[in-house]
C-alpha cells in the first residue's frame, strides 16, 4: 500500500530547515544535509502539486 504524501508536513519542515539554516550557530557540514534535504522535499511537493493539478484537469475536462 502506497503512503499517502503529506503536503502540510512536508512544508513544516521546509519552514523549519529554513531556519536552521538561518540560524548562526548551524554548522556548514549540517547545513550542505538541510540542503538536500530541502532538495528532495521540493522536489516530491512539486510532483504531489502536478498530480493534484491533473486530477482536477480530469475532472473539468
Amino acid at each position: 500500500m502506497e503512503e499517502k504524501f503529506d503536503y502540510a508536513a512536508a512544508m513544516a519542515e521546509l519552514e523549519a530547515i529554513a531556519k536552521k539554516v538561518e540560524d548562526p550557530q548551524t554548522r556548514l557540514d549540517d547545513i550542505d544535509a538541510l540542503v538536500d534535504r530541502s532538495k528532495a522535499l521540493l522536489a516530491a511537493c512539486r510532483s504531489y502539486l502536478r498530480s493534484v493539478k491533473e486530477k482536477i484537469d480530469e475532472l473539468e475536462g
